[in-house]
């Protein structure tokens, strides 16, 4: 068994590794790994929140870039249902091709911005600071989408009015992120990671 089929073998067994998630990427994708996609074990702690043991959840992931989040989670959770949303082109096929290659069929990727989708339809949220590369100095994966500070405010106000239309019992699970998205309705159950990684619900 070579390294690859190995890797495929693993995460299809919720054995996951980073080094296992990498390889189903090509290089230039990997390369973006340690500051713009989600490790494995964030993705485990998020999940194990999310969903618990709960059936058939409907988790997205706002701005899910080459879909590292939903694939882990889909393993990790194969009773659940992932969905990313990412604005990029190319990430989006990327994800699609490695959500082929795991042959997963509870995981679900969609090109676009996320202002377009209605949020009613999932249940729960994922949230890695995806509008912080609208600011100026900060780490961007490409230049192929508008980006500024307008944006980042526009995109924050907008994800905070949608959460708080959700019901009662939504949950939200952030990561790096500044909470301005998160409207007063949500309650902070908990923090891990030295407050990096946080867990929210809808009272």
């Amino acid at each position: 068994m070579d390294l690859m089929t190995r890797s495929f073998h693993n995460l299809r067994n919720n054995q996951i590794q980073e080094e296992h998630l990498q390889n189903l990427y090509p290089g230039n994708v990997r390369e973006l790994a340690p500051r713009h996609w989600t490790p494995a074990d964030i993705t485990r702690r998020a999940v194990c929140y999310l969903v618990g043991e709960n059936e058939g959840p409907k988790v997205l992931d706002i701005g899910s870039g080459a879909g590292n989040f939903c694939l882990a989670a889909a393993c990790y959770r194969p009773w659940a249902y992932f969905f990313g949303i990412e604005q990029r082109r190319d990430l989006v096929k990327h994800a699609e091709d490695a959500r082929k290659k795991l042959e997963l069929q509870n995981v679900f990727f969609m090109q676009g911005n996320f202002t377009r989708l209605d949020f009613r339809k999932f249940d729960h949220f994922y949230f890695y600071n995806s509008f912080f590369e609208n600011l100026e100095g900060t780490d961007k994966i490409d230049a192929t989408i508008a980006t500024s500070p307008e944006l980042y405010d526009y995109y924050n106000l907008y994800l905070s009015r949608k959460l708080e239309e959700m019901p009662a019992g939504t949950r939200i699970a952030t990561f790096h992120s500044l909470d301005f998205e998160i409207p007063s309705v949500y309650r902070l159950v908990k923090t891990e990671l030295s407050a990096l990684l946080k867990f929210w619900v809808r009272d």
